[in-house]
């Protein structure tokens, strides 16, 4: 019997033809919401509030509301097979790419993604579509970024995070000194920093981050939203859900000594951690190398150790570029103290470092090349969090397309549509956002209760495909000792988007070869090996193909709390809604 989804799909539609109507009896169930009425006080209205800036939904003005039970259009149920065994596209033509460190390396560098635009607009039919300055009038135009902060467990992300925060006057005097007497009293001085970022208990007394942190500052030129990912190996899943959101990684690493070394050997989380932030999609890397006051490594008259930055970056950049990442473009190196806040906000004097002659860190930040995005797409924005305050308020990064209040979207998979009544960018209300942004958004027409994290924010004419069944090209990296065979029947935990679901292998379709690209048959493979395939989910979820939306179509598996394959989606079945 053939593979083939679509000879199945006829089949399957030849046997449940109706006798008459149009109906399709294989959609999917439509889930009505039972809120209330939306209640609106009056005390959350401001007696003469600020005039806001207009700005244009791009392609849904005066879209009319559908009735119970009708099917939004799905994107990508036909026509989404993409080359299996071809590299991305996203290279810009004529550009060198370095040559991959061994067979490893090439079946990283398959996966890998330098592009993060967003897919061109799809327009619909009869509407003018105009161009993105006419859609959005926003009061401040600065370039957003989002930083996500990885590395091994006590590399000083959170005290760096903190520190950032107070630099740019987020965080006040009194305050640092309430965290430093706090700190004291706990026998852990030099943690007051972290204490900015690590706001529960938990993470005080562990001295460890568990959730993904978050928090904004801003330069001149840019806007930047910090995601601090915890370092520990068992907060790995926490880890993916914050890079998955990020634009720019900041891999923090401990210069003082054998704590590098620590981190980077086997079992150390500063491996893991940038190989998956490379696989999900976080091209650009900063290695923050902290630490550089450390006793153990500083010189004898106070200054800087050239020779142990030099050792670190000596170690990793070989490294990295096994893992997919242009080291001679994508990745800078650059010393600072977190605690003491060197080369952060300003480039650190002379008499500590007389070797470096480069910029700091929110230097070399804003300089980096801006991430080229596209307004116009469908609107799509992966839920990340949601809870109630004055009715039901969602959290999540833009992936495509532009949103506005008064907008009408869809809540995918439920298929329920809702009202956008006020959005929040920064902790300020903004009449729209751009993609990109990290939101909180206040929805009407449903109830908190009927939201869960891994749903999708969709525009109402081309919504985001919902499935449970997915070919995908993974690349099987290192499997459990005990589990060394990767097949039909394969069982694991995926990671995309916001999303994480345990899943199957239900078919290995093919085994490609790294060096030809040549395709041939499988039962079954091993470590190190590239294929196709095809995987099932126990709920369905959304995304789409890596083609269209990169950030919905890239996914890691992990069995047993270890990563054991990086993927990307590329084709879904033809009845995909």
């Amino acid at each position: 019997m053939s593979d083939s989804w679509e000879g199945q799909y006829d089949r399957e539609q030849q046997a449940a033809a109706p006798s008459g109507g149009g109906l399709n009896p294989a959609a999917q169930p439509f889930r009505l919401s039972a809120g209330a009425p939306e209640f609106t006080p009056s005390f959350a209205v401001p007696a003469d509030p600020p005039q806001a800036p207009e700005c244009e939904s791009p392609g849904d003005e005066g879209d009319p509301e559908c009735a119970p039970g009708d099917a939004p259009n799905g994107e990508g149920c036909d026509g989404d097979e993409e080359e299996t065994g071809g590299v991305s596209s996203s290279q810009p033509a004529g550009e060198a790419q370095e040559a991959p460190a061994d067979e490893a390396s090439a079946l990283i560098e398959e996966l890998k993604v330098e592009d993060r635009r967003a897919p061109a607009a799809t327009p619909s039919a009869g509407k003018k579509q105009k161009a993105p300055q006419e859609e959005i009038e926003d009061d401040d135009l600065r370039e957003h970024l989002n930083i996500v902060f990885i590395g091994h467990v006590d590399a000083g992300k959170s005290t760096l995070g903190g520190q950032i925060l107070y630099l740019t006057g987020n965080v006040d005097e009194r305050t640092i000194q309430k965290y430093e007497k706090e700190a004291h009293d706990k026998n852990r001085d030099s943690w007051y920093m972290a204490y900015i970022m690590d706001t529960n208990e938990e993470e005080r007394a562990k001295g460890k981050t568990v959730e993904v942190g978050r928090a904004h500052f801003a330069t001149e030129k840019k806007r930047y939203t910090i995601l601090d990912a915890p370092g520990h190996k068992n907060y790995v899943p926490n880890m993916i859900s914050g890079a998955a959101q990020a634009d720019v990684g900041l891999l923090v690493i401990a210069a003082r000594r054998g704590e590098f070394e620590t981190g980077f050997e086997r079992g150390g989380q500063t491996r893991e951690h940038a190989q998956l932030a490379k696989t999900l999609g976080v091209s650009k890397l900063l290695v923050v190398v902290n630490k550089m006051d450390d006793p153990s490594i500083v010189l004898p008259d106070g200054k800087w150790s050239k020779e142990r930055f030099d050792f670190i970056e000596t170690r990793l950049t070989p490294f990295l570029k096994s893992c997919g990442y242009n080291t001679k473009k994508d990745v800078i190196f650059l010393p600072i103290s977190a605690l003491q806040g060197k080369n952060i906000n300003t480039r650190v004097p002379m008499e500590d470092c007389p070797w470096w002659d480069k910029g700091g860190l929110f230097e070399t930040l804003d300089e980096l090349e801006a991430i080229d995005r596209n307004p116009d797409a469908p609107f799509r924005m992966p839920i990340i969090d949601k809870y109630k305050d004055m009715g039901t308020m969602v959290m999540g990064k833009t992936e495509a397309g532009t949103i506005r209040t008064g907008m009408t979207v869809l809540l995918m998979p439920n298929k329920v549509k809702v009202k956008v009544d006020t959005i929040y960018r920064d902790e300020t209300e903004v009449p729209c956002a751009r993609p990109g942004e990290n939101l909180r958004i206040r929805l009407q027409g449903i109830d908190e209760n009927d939201v869960s994290p891994g749903f999708v924010l969709s525009s109402t004419e081309n919504s985001v495909p919902v499935v449970r069944e997915f070919e995908a090209q993974l690349m099987v990296m290192e499997l459990l000792e005990h589990k060394a065979i990767f097949s039909a029947g394969y069982k694991a935990v995926l990671h995309i988007h916001s999303v994480v679901e345990e899943c199957e292998v239900t078919r290995l379709l093919t085994e490609i070869n790294p060096k030809t690209r040549k395709e041939g048959k499988a039962k079954y493979v091993r470590s190190n090996t590239m294929v196709t395939c095809r995987i099932k989910v126990e709920k369905s979820i959304c995304l789409e193909t890596f083609s269209k939306v990169a950030q919905l179509g890239r996914f890691t598996l992990r069995d047993e709390g270890k990563t054991i394959a990086i993927g990307k989606v590329i084709k879904l079945p033809p009845k995909a809604t």
